[in-house]
């Protein structure tokens, strides 16, 4: 992590780093439901996260539906803003630019959404869609140059540049997904946040959207946060994989290491369930179940957010909040009972 100082410079910032989250919180209030009522809860959605990005990385973004992965992304981006903490992107601070500067590094950033049916404007053809950034960021001198642009952009992502007319109820959804790519790419960013990009597609098609977002970012040395639900599905692209539970970061790992020796109990129940094609190895795995429902994030449990749900919680797991430390070279795991637990991955 680099060190940082003051409010809105980075104190030697890691030349390595493209993006630096310092104690990173947001927070939302809700109501308690009553009409007129002044009690108001609020949920941490992202609780003092901090990590970094480091350039031409992808890093996997993990945990169940609800613990904070998307908001955390939004967060990084400045799309949703942090009750606290700060987001650095090559040393500049995200969260103190306004206008003009903000908008020139929001060219450098962008999101590849979930959903591939409702984040195309359907009045909107492929073309438009993909070539509204490069209008909005004047990065075509004239017509025939833009339109040569969404042609390129269009074949990068594996589609022919003649689909550029057509609109989005005219695709499939791996297609439709392959247009939000194009869009993101078309601005030329280096960091891109992949929420979910596979997970509204068939299993089938999940492969061919993985394998493209990797070659784009051989090709293009782009640096990505890939956020998913399924560890399956970020175990080849990611270079390293940070696991969330209710808000806070658990496990941080190279992705060789998370899947052989998880340390976290959390990342070993997720890893657990993972099916594993060799009968025999599958007969032998040791599978985790999980008890009940991850809690309510307006009402955390004490101490380790995962104690309850936790086998191996002892009484100091529930009144101290376990610090997120590292253990070995390049993993980091917030669990006060890592190094004691031996557990082993698939």
């Amino acid at each position: 992590m680099s060190s940082h100082s003051g409010q809105d410079t980075v104190a030697d910032p890691d030349p390595s780093v493209l993006i630096d989250v310092e104690n990173l919180s947001v927070e939302f209030p809700v109501s308690s439901g009553t009409l007129f009522s002044r009690n108001r809860a609020i949920i941490h959605a992202v609780d003092n996260v901090s990590l970094s990005i480091r350039k031409g990385e992808s890093l996997g973004l993990v945990g169940e539906s609800g613990s904070g992965k998307t908001t955390l992304g939004r967060a990084i981006l400045h799309l949703q803003k942090a009750t606290s903490g700060r987001v650095f992107f090559e040393g500049q601070p995200i969260n103190s630019m306004r206008g003009r500067e903000l908008r020139n590094l929001r060219r450098r950033m962008q999101i590849i959404f979930q959903d591939p049916y409702s984040s195309l404007d359907p009045r909107m053809s492929a073309g438009s869609i993909i070539g509204e950034g490069i209008t909005i960021h004047n990065l075509a001198s004239t017509r025939a140059e833009y339109n040569r642009r969404v042609a390129e952009l269009l074949e990068m992502v594996g589609l022919n540049p003649e689909m550029a007319r057509r609109f989005p109820h005219e695709f499939s959804g791996g297609q439709r997904q392959r247009i939000g790519i194009a869009r993101a790419l078309a601005v030329e960013p280096d960091f891109i946040i992949c929420d979910e990009p596979v997970s509204a597609l068939d299993v089938s098609i999940q492969a061919q959207i993985l394998s493209l977002l990797a070659n784009l970012q051989s090709e293009l040395e782009l640096t990505y946060l890939f956020v998913a639900h399924d560890l399956s599905v970020v175990r080849h692209i990611s270079d390293r994989v940070a696991v969330m539970y209710l808000g806070r970061i658990v496990e941080v790992a190279t992705s060789v290491d998370l899947y052989s020796n998880p340390q976290h109990p959390y990342t070993y129940a997720l890893i657990s369930g993972i099916p594993v094609p060799d009968p025999r190895v599958e007969a032998r795995r040791q599978r985790v179940v999980l008890g009940g429902e991850p809690a309510n994030p307006a009402d955390p449990p004490t101490g380790c957010h995962f104690h309850p749900r936790c086998p191996f919680a002892t009484e100091q797991c529930a009144s101290e909040k376990p610090e997120l430390r590292q253990i070995d070279t390049g993993r980091l795991v917030s669990c006060h009972l890592a190094e004691e637990l031996m557990l082993e991955g698939v």
